[in-house]
């Protein structure tokens, strides 16, 4: 397995934690282990492809990707008509489903272990996850927004420090300040595409 998550420090303030084994925000990521052990479990016999198909509809359940994209872009997104900024949100989920079918591609004995307390933060939860295997622990941290009545997924948190979407913030501010939508869903289309089995 070659998991490998993106990001920048996490600035978030404390708040008591709340015992709640099954919340609804705490039941989105566990969805989303669930659907990531299997493609592991899948394996090299299923490919990228095969992987891709069983990640995908998890992923659309799971992520609220068209609020991180906006996120991503920040205060110019207002400015992209709204067909490109389509096209971006399709794009950016083509890399998220990419990816996760890259990175997750096979499985010995892994396991998620989801914490009990989910945290309120300012309107937002906050679910913390480990990834446990033959190697040292992975702490991963996953941000939830309600959104059409589901909790889903607008952030990803490394080691509890480091904002996946900042960091991609950081990453693709200038391609987008340089070539506009379009430079940056050739970009988003080339992450999604690049290695595989």
């Amino acid at each position: 397995m070659r998991s490998r998550f993106l990001a920048l420090p996490l600035l978030l303030t404390p708040a008591a934690a709340i015992a709640q084994a099954e919340d609804p925000a705490r039941n989105t990521v566990q969805a989303l282990d669930d659907g990531l052990i299997a493609i592991m479990k899948s394996g090299k016999a299923a490919g990228v492809a095969g992987r891709s198909a069983m990640i995908g509809p998890i992923v659309d359940r799971t992520f609220d990707l068209p609020l991180m994209m906006r996120l991503v872009v920040g205060p110019t997104w207002n400015t992209i008509a709204p067909a490109e900024q389509a096209a971006l949100v399709a794009a950016f989920r083509k890399m998220t489903v990419g990816q996760y079918a890259r990175n997750f591609d096979s499985w010995s004995g892994e396991s998620f272990v989801i914490a009990p307390q989910v945290e309120e933060r300012a309107g937002d939860k906050l679910v913390r996850t480990t990834l446990r295997g033959s190697g040292e622990p992975v702490s991963i941290s996953y941000r939830l927004r309600q959104s059409g009545g589901r909790w889903k997924i607008i952030d990803i948190f490394y080691k509890n420090a480091i904002s996946q979407l900042a960091t991609r913030r950081a990453d693709f501010s200038g391609i987008l300040a340089s070539g506009g939508p379009k430079a940056l869903i050739a970009h988003l289309d080339q992450l999604a595409t690049k290695s595989g089995d």
